[in-house]
């Protein structure tokens, strides 16, 4: 009996592999089966010792466009659109170039990157699954970050209506919504004992999360044991938002 969770044959590109949630996510699909692509900006030589069946790829997402031409050279089937930064400070004292600076690399690559992906699926009369990273904050509004906020909304958003448009053509498009994981994003939340303790506070499971305990979502959302599910954010938080 096949194996529903197995990728094996599968080829995906996790964008912003090169630590944290995205390399978390590349060394699962691998393990998974899967032939992984490991795209972003920074060196992927951890992720690569780590991976298996992995490799490299220079993609510098502060140009949203900058995969529009990945997809045509090679097939991919899967998609998962994790690179993403983060700018913090007051809401009055939020600068345009951070807001900028932001939704280009969270909102807007993710758009056209899902874009030139189901171009190329549908050119192929193939199948695809595209696993967007959203976050908490595409629920909540959180404080000092409203670009962060507002392009996880629009991640949110837009996972459902490109689900809506090509659930019938083949494609799935879901996404996760991490809780509080020990990244670089959130370091600078651990290291103010206020804030990590009011966190902690909050989340049932009691502890943040680790990068790994996303790996096991984006293989199931990425399988084909999630065949009839589109349009679907799943938090992946400790049970945060359900307190």
């Amino acid at each position: 009996m096949n194996d529903p969770f197995r990728l094996d044959e599968q080829r995906a590109l996790v964008t912003g592999a090169n630590t944290g949630i995205g390399q978390a996510i590349a060394i699962a699909l691998g393990n998974a089966g899967a032939e992984v692509i490991c795209a972003g900006r920074s060196s992927m030589d951890e992720t690569l010792a780590l991976a298996p069946n992995s490799s490299a790829l220079k993609l510098d997402f502060s140009d949203p466009m900058a995969a529009q031409n990945i997809f045509a050279e090679k097939p991919i089937d899967i998609l998962v659109n994790n690179a993403g930064i983060i700018r913090r400070d007051d809401s009055v004292d939020f600068t345009e170039a951070d807001w900028d600076a932001v939704m280009d690399v969270n909102l807007k690559a993710v758009f056209f990157t899902c874009q030139a992906f189901a171009k190329a699926v549908l050119a192929r009369n193939g199948k695809g699954r595209i696993v967007n990273i959203a976050s908490l904050l595409s629920f909540q509004g959180g404080i000092r970050v409203p670009s962060y906020t507002a392009s996880k909304h629009g991640v949110a958003g837009l996972t459902k209506l490109m689900a809506n448009e090509w659930a019938a053509k083949g494609i799935n498009v879901n996404a996760i919504a991490p809780g509080y994981i020990e990244t670089n994003n959130t370091e600078a939340l651990r290291n103010d004992e206020e804030r990590n303790q009011s966190i902690l506070g909050r989340i049932p499971a009691e502890r943040w999360g680790k990068a790994s305990d996303l790996g096991g979502a984006a293989v199931f959302l990425s399988s084909s044991a999630a065949d009839y599910i589109h349009g679907t954010v799943l938090n992946v938080d400790g049970g945060w938002l359900a307190r």
